[in-house]
């Protein structure tokens, strides 16, 4: 008997809008559907839902190959906007947001090709690496914002530009 395993990072987003990361699709204004303004701080521009979307097809046959899909997505509906402050530089950093999660979905299907098999290694593994993988997620998000002050210190900006791209190069093996 198999099992399928569906599950989203925000979780209580599972039939909402999305898109999945592509590396030749880029975020449009248009993509932030949120109409609410989530925006407390008033030096952010907008805000970028991003997250992690995966399923598993497990086994009771603990011996059985699992099969485990990774997507990283960015959920429209909960993604808002400022319309007087967005500008392209502001559209660039919430896309980052969006790739960060990509660099992360790809760490995470990393570890999981690394160590998780079977269906027994999903069972005993999985749910230890997506906690880690997580973590550091949350936490390089954070930093992001906070070094580059939600994309208004552009030096700063520049710099993790440049640190997504050449960590979604050296990840490239696990798109």
């Amino acid at each position: 008997m198999k099992y399928i395993i569906f599950f989203t990072f925000f979780s209580t987003h599972i039939f909402c809008q999305k898109i999945e990361w592509k590396e030749d699709l880029k975020l449009k204004w248009n993509d932030f559907k949120s109409q609410s303004n989530m925006m407390n701080n008033s030096d952010v521009v907008a805000y970028a839902h991003c997250g992690w979307e995966y399923s598993a097809v497990v086994s009771s046959d603990k011996l059985t190959p699992v099969i485990i899909r990774i997507k990283a997505i960015f959920i429209e509906d909960k993604s808002c906007k400022d319309d007087k402050k967005i500008s392209d530089n502001s559209l660039l950093h919430e896309q980052k947001h969006f790739d960060i999660a990509e660099i992360f979905a790809r760490k995470l299907r990393r570890e999981v090709s690394e160590k998780i098999i079977s269906s027994a290694d999903y069972i005993e593994y999985f749910h230890k690496i997506y906690n880690k993988i997580a973590k550091e997620y949350n936490n390089f998000q954070s930093f992001y914002d906070q070094e580059t002050r939600n994309g208004n210190n552009k030096g700063k900006q520049k710099e993790y530009n440049s640190i997504i791209t050449n960590e979604l190069e050296l990840l490239k093996d696990y798109k």
